[in-house]
């Protein structure tokens, strides 16, 4: 070289800074795309952060192989269990067409309601409530009766009581329970059980003697009992409505 500048290294040098200058231009630069992507990172972080889902609310679930559709399986469900609840039924009753005819029209209406667990709940409302009566026990007698029936058994525990009477009981067990009659009628389900069961029951004076029954003797009873309840109740218990003495 001869200490003058070249034209041409010039020219090159020139055009090198004019293309790095343009790459840094598009380089350091943020599209649109870049800006949404980066804001669908945050987002997904802050959703994994407070354990939300990031899923698009229009965006439809695809059915899972291994699992139904929500809406198949609870009808498939409902179904089956209506099926069930009708043959406990028609089995329970054992060929009787009337009674067979007023338990399906209850269970149509409550599939919840099974005559066998019925049955078992209905004969310890009877020992709670014999029991309630032969002791004056009217705060436990109010949640088992209707009101009318309340009513009756109240009345007769009050003049019990104003005579000075008393009854000197022992439940010893039911022997037999069978459910006569059940029927539907506006919403509320009534169900007719036939109870034999077997007491100690004496009645004593203020004085403590035996004015009716006997305190040593086993004594066999029959009851005829109708219960009813609501069957859009949200309220499970049953209620004596009525109660007859055998034919």
């Amino acid at each position: 070289m001869d200490g003058k500048i070249d034209i041409f290294t010039i020219m090159f040098l020139v055009l090198a800074v004019v293309i790095i200058l343009k790459l840094r231009s598009v380089l350091g630069r943020r599209t649109g795309d870049d800006e949404a992507r980066i804001d669908r990172n945050r987002a997904l972080e802050r959703a994994r952060a407070a354990g939300k889902s990031t899923t698009d609310d229009k965006v439809v679930a695809l059915p899972r192989r291994d699992r139904p559709e929500q809406g198949g399986e609870a009808t498939a469900a409902a179904s089956s269990a209506a099926a069930a609840a009708e043959e406990r039924v028609r089995t329970f009753a054992g060929g009787d067409s009337n009674l067979e005819e007023g338990l399906l029209s209850i269970v149509r209406a409550d599939r919840s309601f099974d005559p066998d667990g019925f049955l078992k709940g209905a004969r310890q409302a009877y020992e709670m409530i014999v029991t309630a009566f032969a002791e004056g026990n009217r705060k436990a007698l109010r949640s088992l009766l209707s009101k009318e029936v309340f009513d009756g058994f109240s009345g007769a525990i009050s003049d019990r009581e104003a005579r000075g009477e008393i009854i000197d009981q022992s439940f010893v067990g039911i022997n037999k329970a069978d459910l006569l009659e059940a029927e539907l009628k506006n919403g509320t389900a009534h169900v007719t059980v036939k109870f034999v069961s077997e007491l100690i029951s004496a009645t004593r004076d203020r004085a403590g003697a035996v004015i009716s029954g006997d305190a040593k003797k086993i004594k066999e009873v029959v009851d005829i009992w109708t219960f009813a309840r609501e069957v859009a109740s949200r309220d499970p218990n049953w209620r004596l409505i009525a109660t007859q003495a055998p034919s």
